[in-house]
């Protein structure tokens, strides 16, 4: 099963922490947020990955195609030509990622759109976005998706602040309001499990938001179900949001390191 990543915005929030890179290469200690988020699904076992780039898409490039080079203690001999004998390599990075160019204006309906051939004949597939970690349990999250049998399950977190609002009647969301001004209760946390089908409610408009239409549709079919996450879950929004992560990553107490 793939896990989906949507990589290609541009993080205009989070600007003053750093202009030139893309939000999902912004660091929470030595690795980017991504890579957290990723080694979060590799120790449940999803080590496949699509990344949707698009604004400096060329910098997640760059970090995974010279990811030892780039994380490892490496010893360069350069006479003859540079050979790279990488020392003491980290444990735990056996993954398999497409980087696939989704384009640089694009809306995130449009984004998973895109990838679709990546994904084959894969009856399932997980769908986050690159700039959130959190300490979700995936199995379980896995679990009721399967146990539910509807097209598409979204992760209900308890909202640090405000995003997009789920309406809930039991387990079935009624109700998606994105980033309203004053909300109580779950917001979004990504973490999405999808049927192919969700495929049906997609096109390749480049202004197509996941969270609008699409998403607003599948409510209104009864197609969208949430999975409720009371632990941690935190995005990378702003500098403050920055300097929070890095402060409980550097004392050892980092909630979603869960690997």
């Amino acid at each position: 099963m793939k896990t989906v990543i949507l990589c290609g915005g541009q993080g205009t929030r989070i600007r003053d922490v750093a202009a030139d890179i893309p939000k999902p290469m912004i660091a929470i200690g030595r690795y980017p947020i991504l890579w957290h988020i990723m080694r979060g699904y590799a120790h449940w076992g999803h080590k496949d990955f699509v990344l949707c780039l698009g604004y400096q898409g060329q910098v997640i490039r760059q970090f995974f195609v010279n990811f030892q080079v780039l994380t490892a203690d490496v010893t360069v001999t350069l006479n003859g030509g540079a050979r790279i004998e990488p020392r003491a390599v980290e444990d735990g990075h056996d993954w398999r990622v497409t980087l696939a160019e989704t384009g640089l204006d694009t809306l995130t309906g449009a984004r998973i759109r895109r990838v679709r051939d990546y994904l084959k004949d894969d009856d399932t597939f997980m769908l986050t976005y690159g700039d959130g970690v959190g300490n979700v349990d995936i199995a379980a999250l896995l679990a009721f998706h399967k146990k539910h049998g509807k097209m598409v399950t979204i992760t209900g977190v308890r909202p640090p602040g405000r995003f997009g609002e789920l309406e809930i009647n039991g387990d079935r969301v009624i109700g998606f309001n994105e980033k309203p001004q004053a909300t109580e209760g779950r917001i979004s946390g990504g973490f999405f499990v999808c049927n192919r089908r969700v495929f049906d409610y997609l096109d390749d408009r480049e202004n197509l938001m996941f969270e609008m239409e699409p998403m607003q549709a599948l409510v209104k079919a009864g197609e969208l179900m949430v999975y409720r996450h009371d632990g941690f879950w935190h995005p990378m929004d702003t500098s403050r949001d920055y300097k929070m992560l890095n402060e409980v990553w550097s004392k050892g107490k980092a909630p979603w390191k869960v690997w």
